[in-house]
Parts: C-alpha cells; structure tokens; sequence
C-alpha cells in the first residue's frame, strides 16, 4: 500500500512539474489523434449526410456496413495497416511503419465508420424537418447537405469529440503500426502499457492521470454543447 502512496505522489509530482518526457508523451498523443480526427472528420461527415439523404442503389448496405464497422476490433486495423505498410506490403516503399503518420492512418481508419454512422444519424433526424421545404423550393442535393450539415453543427462537434475520445484511448493499432518507440511514437497510452509492465508506476500513472482528464474534459464538452444546442433552439 505504501508503494502505491508513493507511485501516486510521484506521479503527482511529474504532473505538478511538467515532466519533460511526460509532456513530450502527451503532446504526440494529442497531435496524433488531433490529425486523425481532421482526416475521419473530412472523410466522414459528407458521406454521412449523403447517406442520410440521397437515395441510390446499395445505399442500405453501406448503411448496414458503416454501422458495423463501428465495433472493428482496433487490433485488426493495427494488423491491417502494419500489412499495408510493412516492406512486403504494397506501400512499403514509403516507409511510414513505425511513424506517427503510421498511427494517424490506423486511428482515422477506427473513428471514420463511427463518425459516418453517427453523422448519418444526426443527418436524418434533422431531414425529417427540413425534407418538405427542400423538395418545395427544389434544393439541390449538395445544397441540402450544406445546409444541413450547418444547421447540425453543435450536434456534429458531440459526434467529432466522441471520435476524438475514441481514438486517443486507443492502445492495440496504435501500438502494431506505431511500434511504441521513444521519442517517435509513444504516446500515452502505449506508455502506460509499457510503463505497467516495467513496474514504473510513476509515469503511468502520471499518464493516466491525464487521460482521465481528458476524457472529463471531453464529456464536459458534449454536454456543454448539448446545453447551447438547446438554448439555440428554444431561442
């Protein structure tokens, strides 16, 4: 228990410190996911609308597959991209294994179905007040979605932080792809990994610290949204 005590204050310590490996750990971290998610966000929020919207033939099983993708274990993604990307692969050439750009790839690739499926989500529920008045003034399609996607805006940036959240606790693909490596590529939660299986409870701790308080910092967020979503609307 003493030992326990102790592992909390000096984890504490390098908190209260700005231990240097501690915030270089934590800033990669944050760049990765922060780039991840632009990428997932790019990717997924059109193709989410268009899918809420448009209809087109195999529309209902991109529907079915962007769902279930939702639930890809994180350890076949990491698989998938270490496959594509090692020397064997057939973008070995490029040499981005054992890189950040490595796990930016495996992250975007974890959290585009979940945006996608949740935007689509979001995407349809505001249609059904929107859907008379377009097909009355003739709305092009691609001037719906702008309009929609716009009006759903604080409703969106719920379904981006919970892909962020997603994709920064995300140790398995991560960890394949990014190969764990000091100063390249650790980022908190392969550190904490790591850390735990040394027996060096200080800097996981410390790590995890922070990522708890990211993830409040994260939920915060959503509900604050949710609340100006509200007054927006009963304005």
């Amino acid at each position: 228990m003493q030992d326990f005590a102790y592992s909390f204050s000096l984890a504490a310590g390098l908190v209260l410190e700005a231990d240097p490996a501690l915030v270089e750990i934590v800033v990669l971290s944050l760049k990765v996911t922060a780039t991840a998610l632009c990428f997932s966000a790019l990717i997924g929020l059109p193709l989410g609308a268009i899918l809420a919207i448009a209809r087109f033939p195999g529309r209902g099983f991109l529907v079915i597959v962007s769902n279930a993708l939702m639930g890809l274990p994180p350890v076949v993604i990491g698989l998938t991209v270490y496959m594509l990307l090692s020397n064997a692969g057939p973008f070995g050439v490029l040499k981005l294994l054992y890189t950040p750009t490595a796990m930016v790839i495996a992250q975007a690739i974890l959290i585009t179905p979940i945006i996608i499926a949740l935007t689509r989500q979001v995407i349809a529920d505001l249609n059904q007040d929107y859907a008379d008045t377009f097909r009355s003034m003739v709305v092009p399609a691609h001037t719906a979605i702008v309009a929609l996607l716009w009006d759903a805006r604080f409703s969106l940036l719920t379904v981006l932080l919970a892909g962020f959240g997603r994709a920064i606790a995300e140790v398995g693909a991560v960890m394949i792809v990014g190969g764990n490596v000091n100063h390249v590529t650790r980022v908190m939660t392969t550190a904490i990994a790591l850390e735990t299986s040394k027996g060096e409870l200080a800097l996981a701790l410390a790590l995890g610290m922070i990522l708890l308080c990211i993830a409040f910092a994260v939920n915060a967020a959503v509900g604050l949204l949710k609340n100006a979503e509200g007054r927006l609307v009963n304005a």
